[in-house]
Parts: structure tokens; sequence; C-alpha cells
């Protein structure tokens, strides 16, 4: 079996490279307590993120207790810390910092150009966003491309496993002057957060955001990728503005038929696949987003449904044949449970055709 995400983090010999890093430039630091403290059984016991901010406060008490002389020694080390210890460099800022914003801003900026510090402005923009957006705008033109990538992943409102940020997703207003700045910048990295910025803004402000990718289009193909990334939730859930953004036209002449299941029962950890015919009835060649849900089963007897993507592309008139297989082996990300699931083909968002297959215990 694989190992857990968190048991392939704070091993004893990273945290005793983070710790001698540490050391070489704080000499005075208590490099073996602190291996001890993040190499401890209560310290295992903890989840990936609460061992970060554990780890954290157990380097706090180790540095010198003036904060702009701790923040000093990290800023020196940021270059050469490694691994998921380096997350506690931005948090200790994250944690300590709010009374002295002179430090910790510039601090997060050399932070994120080695390691992400995207979560540490979060209590930031919650304490003072009009102060915290202003700082980001201008890193927005920072020549190093994370910099400028934590302009805009630090302000996401739904920013993964991040503080929330409801003042955003009550208005983004404030943000797109960033992402403004950043819509055609060389990096894909940077141009992979703005798509994600702006797909967040999407889920609480759908037409704001397809205004902006519609004055966007055809700019540079910088801009076109992103819009595409940033309105996939919206073409996942048939989002008519966003399909004729993009060419996909009515399904009302597309028609789905014969849709059959090679096996209608499978057992957990097996696969099957299913196939099905599509009639394009209009005389000329249409774009057509090929999806396919599957309504999961989940520990409740609830059922989730979750969308994924056969293929996009210009169909000619009359029938094609397409078939796909389902995986129902467990993820990290998804377990199995044995049940009805429902099974559903999506032309353009309309579903189009439905069956369902029953997962059995193996």
């Amino acid at each position: 079996m694989a190992k857990r995400l968190k048991d392939r983090f704070f091993t004893l010999d990273s945290v005793s490279e983070f710790a001698g890093v540490l050391k070489r430039h704080y000499p005075e630091l208590d490099d073996k307590e602190l291996v001890r403290m993040l190499t401890d059984d209560s310290f295992k016991e903890l989840e990936l993120m609460a061992m970060g901010r554990h780890a954290t406060e157990c380097l706090a008490g180790l540095l010198p207790k003036s904060y702009k002389k701790a923040v000093k020694i990290l800023t020196k080390a940021a270059p050469e810390v490694k691994g998921f210890e380096s997350f506690c460099l931005p948090t200790f800022v994250e944690m300590n910092g709010l009374d002295d914003w002179e430090t910790s801003l510039p601090a997060m900026r050399v932070f994120t150009q080695y390691l992400s510090s995207e979560f540490a402005i979060r209590p930031y923009l919650r304490q003072d966003p009009e102060r915290a957006i202003a700082y980001l705008l201008e890193l927005a033109d920072d020549e190093h491309p994370n910099v400028r990538r934590f302009a805009s992943e630090g302000c996401r409102s739904r920013l993964p496993w991040a503080v929330a940020l409801p003042q955003f997703k009550e208005d983004p207003a404030p943000i797109l002057p960033i992402l403004e700045k950043l819509k055609d910048d060389d990096s894909e990295f940077v141009r992979k957060s703005v798509a994600n910025n702006l797909n967040d803004i999407s889920k609480d402000h759908p037409d704001l955001v397809l205004d902006i990718c519609e004055r966007w289009q055809g700019e540079s193909k910088n801009t076109d990728w992103i819009i595409k990334r940033a309105c996939r939730t919206m073409l996942k859930a048939g989002n008519v503005k966003a399909m004729r953004l993009f060419g996909f036209g009515d399904p009302g002449a597309m028609e789905v038929s014969h849709l059959e299941l090679n096996d209608s029962e499978v057992t957990i950890g097996g696969d099957t696949r299913f196939s099905f015919t599509l009639k394009l009835k209009d005389k000329r060649p249409r774009k057509v987003r090929l999806e396919y849900i599957v309504g999961y089963v989940k520990k409740t007897g609830k059922i989730s449904e979750k969308v994924f993507q056969i293929r996009e592309d210009t169909y000619e008139p009359g029938e094609h044949e397409i078939s796909r297989k389902i995986s129902f082996a467990d993820q990290s990300t998804r377990k199995h449970y044995p049940g009805k699931h429902r099974l559903s083909i999506v032309v353009n968002g309309e579903v189009k055709a439905e069956a369902e297959l029953m997962l059995r215990e193996a």
C-alpha cells in the first residue's frame, strides 16, 4: 500500500536537514531539540496541515523572541530549505507577524520565490484587505514569476485548504486589477493561477467572469488559454452562455442513442466500458463537447456526481460511435461504495441519455 501523504513528510532525514540549514544561519539554535519535537510520536499523530502549523510553533519557541530578528534568519535560510518543512517559513509570518506588516510583507515576497506564501497572506487580507491588495497589485509587476503568481494565488476567494476570504466571494472587484495585469503573462505558472482565480470567482459571480472572458477572448493565445480554463466549472455545469462563448452550439439538433454498458454489475476495484451513438441531424459540421457524469453512491447512501470529459471536437453530420472505460478502483481522492450508480451522457451541457449499473463489494 502506498504511503499516506502525511507519512512522506517530516521524516527524520528531512527534519534533520531542515534543522541543519537553520543552524547555519542561527548557530544558537538547539537543532537537536527541534528534531526531537518534529519526530516524536505525538507529532506524527497529527494530520499534514496541522503538522506544518505545529512545526512552526515548535520552531518559533527556538528562534529569537524578536520577530524582526527571527524573520531575518528565516529569509536568509529560505533559498536552502527544501521539502514540506519549508511550509514553516511563511507560516511563521502568518502566525506571528500581523502586528508588523513592514517586516512581514517583504518576507513573504522573499519566501514565495522558493516556496509558496499563498496561505500566509490570507490573514493580512482579512485584517486590512485594501492594504494587502495594494501590495499584491505591486507584486504583479515583479520580475520573478513565482512572485507574480503569488499576487494572484494569494487572493483567490476559494483557495483550497486556505483561510476563507468571504469579502472577495461577495465582491471580487478588488482582485480584478491584479488579474488584468497578469492576463498575458509569459509564465504558464502565473496564467494558470489567473485562470484558477477566475474559476473561483465564477462559482459566485458567473456573469461577471463571462463578461471578462468575452472581453479577453482573442487578445492573445495566452488569454484564450486562460479563459478556457477559467470557464471549466461553468462548462461542466452546462452554462449556456459559456458553451456559446467557445462555439458549442445548441444541442437540440444532437441525439444520443444505443447507450450500452458492457457490464451492468461491476465489483469495486473493477471497470467496465460504455458505448453510445452520437447523431448530428444538422446539415453542417458542429463543435461538440462530450462528457459523461457518474452518480457515485457515497458512504451515506446519497449520490455525488462527478463530470468527466470525453472529447471536444468538430463532428460532421451523421452518426458517430463513442466508447469509453469507467474504472471503479479506489483512489486517494475517491472511495467507492456498493449500490446503484447512474451514468449520464452530456452533449454541449445537456443530458441526452442515462443508464444504471450496480456496484458490488469485491
